[in-house]
């Protein structure tokens, strides 16, 4: 039987691989096997312990991640454990990039969501007080957000909450998207996450 996929999506520099890397420690890994898929069907692995792949995979600069890095983790489901392959992807953006194998990336990653049972989307709510929500969603975030809410596997991350004033951004997130289910989270401090396990388990 397939492993069930779970893709992170959003802009860039919004937490996902943060998130990627800290919720597979919360699902109980002391390492991570990641395997990288680029978009030319190279596959890489690597195995890092969670100090070595926030070093390694983060940055502030955009498009560090530049493929699909793949996660495998098991979920508890009852008496039983779940496979789920957490799929950490390229920051989406509005227009195009300059560079060819961005360009490549972001299409792999926009191909994989239709083929993924389960979508993270994640949106810095702490940017919507300085920027408003349209800039900070941009447009490719905000028709992914429309769409996608029809499908029972999507959930919005609503991340890095424990910055002040995000509340605020919350809020008026809620309020753009009524019917979609918005998870406040911080990828950093690990908050909200037993709430994102749950909706997993639930979508498996």
């Amino acid at each position: 039987m397939k492993d069930v996929e779970c893709i992170i999506i959003g802009k860039t520099n919004v937490g996902k691989t943060l998130f990627a890397i800290n919720f597979a420690e919360y699902l109980g890994c002391k390492v991570i096997k990641v395997t990288s898929i680029y978009p030319d069907g190279r596959q890489i692995e690597n195995s890092f312990t969670i100090r070595e792949a926030i070093l390694q995979l983060t940055n502030e600069k955009p498009h560090k991640t530049r493929c699909l890095n793949k996660i495998a983790v098991t979920i508890p489901v009852g008496k039983k454990k779940k496979h789920v392959m957490i799929l950490d992807s390229t920051g989406i953006i509005d227009g195009i990039h300059p560079e060819s194998n961005v360009r490549k990336a972001i299409s792999q990653t926009l191909a994989k969501i239709r083929e993924c049972k389960i979508i993270l989307h994640m949106i810095d709510v702490s940017n919507v007080i300085n920027r408003g929500l349209v800039n900070s969603l941009g447009e490719v975030d905000y028709q992914i957000a429309n769409f996608a809410q029809m499908r029972t596997g999507y959930v919005m991350l609503a991340n890095k909450i424990d910055i002040p004033g995000s509340e605020t951004g919350l809020n008026k997130l809620r309020e753009e998207f009524p019917a979609n289910l918005i998870l406040p989270i911080s990828a950093l401090y690990k908050r909200g996450f037993k709430e994102v396990k749950d909706f997993v388990i639930r979508n498996i």
